[in-house]
């Protein structure tokens, strides 16, 4: 029996062909597409937060390292919902900085956008908050030239926004100007928003150095919930 098999179970036990067929569109699995090749039961993101809940307890490393390897989303998905809730419920010390070396050790698994926004700002940014001697991690990330590992480094910093230390956030978003992928320019784009709705003059210093050269789809994102005219205005240039 394989370690992870317990989870598969239940999320077998779950599993909808329809609503399988409706994600391998949603999460752009065709040939190609970020998501070529993922695989899908069909079950829902409640009901995998259920399952992650009714097990945390119950699944180590093994059994998470095995789930993280598996081809089907839900599996990898749900093993990130598992190590979430131990990293946050296990106290600040070491155990935290096994986990957390677990996650990075296990970033092959974590290959789509919904898992790394479900995971690096519950368990890396954290970490990272506490020992910050190894922000370092963050460079490593964003220069691999890995679309998830570069989602992986400014998703992270989502926990630093919420810490009130916006620097890496900023630092980041000028670094993924350039960068081709539209999933790099909304994730950009969403942290750029969370800082304004924290501190709007932060944020609005960086859109007045970079709104002219930005990609739109990252300008768009950042500007979301300013007033229509606003929008408009920055929108024009």
């Amino acid at each position: 029996m394989a370690a992870g098999d317990a989870v598969r179970r239940e999320l077998k036990a779950l599993a909808n062909p329809e609503k399988a067929k409706g994600q391998l569109r949603f999460f752009k699995t065709g040939a190609g597409e970020y998501g070529a090749g993922d695989r899908f039961l069909g079950v829902t993101v409640p009901e995998q937060r259920t399952v992650a809940k009714e097990l945390w307890k119950t699944t180590g490393p093994e059994a998470l390292a095995d789930l993280l390897a598996d081809p089907v989303h839900e599996c990898r998905l749900t093993a990130l919902f598992i190590l979430v809730l131990q990293y946050k419920n296990c106290k600040v010390g070491e155990h935290r900085t096994v986990l957390a070396r677990f996650y990075l050790d296990q970033l092959a698994g974590v290959n789509n956008w919904d898992l790394v926004d479900s995971s690096a700002h519950y368990i890396l940014g954290p970490w990272l908050l506490e020992h910050p001697e190894e922000r370092g991690i963050l460079e490593k990330l964003a220069a691999s030239g890995d679309l998830w590992r570069e989602r992986v480094s400014v998703m992270t910093t989502f926990a630093f926004i919420k810490a009130g230390e916006y620097g890496p956030t900023l630092a980041l978003a000028e670094r993924f100007l350039s960068h081709p992928h539209d999933l790099m320019h909304k994730a950009t784009g969403w942290m750029l928003r969370e800082i304004g709705n924290r501190d709007m003059r932060a944020e609005v210093a960086f859109l007045e150095k970079h709104c002219k050269t930005m990609p739109r789809t990252m300008l768009r994102y950042a500007i979301e919930k300013f007033p229509e005219a606003e929008r408009q205005r920055w929108l024009r240039g």
